[in-house]
């Protein structure tokens, strides 16, 4: 039943279309799914999410800034529902990697854990550029029925303090495996998973780690951390997609565990199609999902050109 969907993106809901993927038949599972932050969820539209009329509104967050508890109650009901189907289409002892937020991690690994994985470890992607979000409250003092003269003394008083919303610079991972039949040895003749390579190297030719980077941050963390710096032509002009994963950390997760090299990596969240450009790059074999076709016309486009990068590679190797 696998054979419609290889090296295809397929567009519909992830519920849906991991039903018709057989059971134990997926190598390697890589995914970055909604995360439920506001306007972030299941029900993720590209016209709200790229909308900017609001960004200035306070009363009308930037999405992804608005905090609720229920945020993670409905995040780990939907992908413990998920995480089900992926046990079920992974092969014993396969790797199911799912990128989260550090605020909701403990949600996603839960969900992933509650469904049959083992929960090996966590990655930390670290990096240094990104976006303050904390907000003073000064656009509420102003608004106070007070005196102007107290409203100064309040601004003044607070300076500095703001919501808690600290700077982000990384994010977590979740490492679950599908327990293994027998014994290692036994499972990794058997279904080609189970193991981690250790030759997947980073920085300086070190042991991989569960911290990686692709950001040259200080020598010593570069040192045992980084991977090679993606190019900064890799997601493309014409990529819209709001978070958009490095192809190498991918490529890393996918070497690092993929013993088989015709074997299938499933992306049910295929976003604007990292996960299947890394695969096509180290020629392996993929499986995507993703219910906006807006996405999956520019992960096609981005295939296309790793394609063409690919076949230049070859002519230069060869000539």
């Amino acid at each position: 039943m696998n054979d419609k969907y290889i090296n295809k993106i397929t567009q519909g809901p992830a519920e849906e279309l991991l039903k018709q993927l057989d059971d134990n038949s997926i190598d390697l599972v890589l995914t970055d799914p909604p995360y439920f932050l506001d306007k972030l969820d299941a029900n993720w539209n590209v016209d709200t999410v790229n909308c900017t009329k609001n960004q200035y509104v306070i009363k009308s967050l930037p999405a992804g800034m608005k905090f609720s508890r229920e945020q993670g109650v409905e995040l780990y009901k939907w992908y413990h529902e998920i995480s089900k189907e992926i046990y079920r289409v992974l092969k014993p002892g396969g790797f199911f990697f799912t990128f989260s937020s550090p605020r909701l991690y403990h949600r996603v690994a839960c969900a992933v854990d509650d469904a049959g994985f083992e929960i090996r470890d966590s990655f930390i992607w670290l990096y240094t550029q990104n976006q303050a979000k904390a907000m003073s409250l000064n656009h509420i003092i102003k608004k106070q029925k007070i005196p102007e003269e107290q409203k100064q003394e309040l601004i003044k008083l607070l300076d500095g303090w703001k919501t808690f919303q600290l700077k982000s610079c990384y994010e977590p991972i979740v490492v679950g495996q599908k327990p293994v039949e027998e014994n290692n040895l036994e499972n990794i003749m058997k279904y080609k998973v189970g193991l981690v390579n250790t030759n997947a190297t980073t920085g300086d030719n070190m042991f991989p780690a569960n911290v990686i980077s692709v950001d040259e941050i200080i020598d010593e963390i570069d040192r045992c951390f980084l991977i090679k710096k993606p190019s900064k032509k890799e997601k493309g002009e014409f990529n819209t997609h709001k978070t958009v994963k490095p192809i190498e950390i991918c490529k890393h997760l996918i070497k690092l565990t993929l013993f088989d090299q015709e074997g299938v990596v499933l992306d049910p969240f295929m976003g604007s199609g990292t996960t299947a450009v890394a695969a096509k790059m180290l020629g392996k074999n993929f499986i995507g999902f993703e219910i906006n076709m807006e996405y999956i016309n520019i992960a096609n486009k981005r295939l296309e050109i790793a394609e063409n990068q690919n076949e230049q590679l070859s002519f230069y190797d060869i000539g």
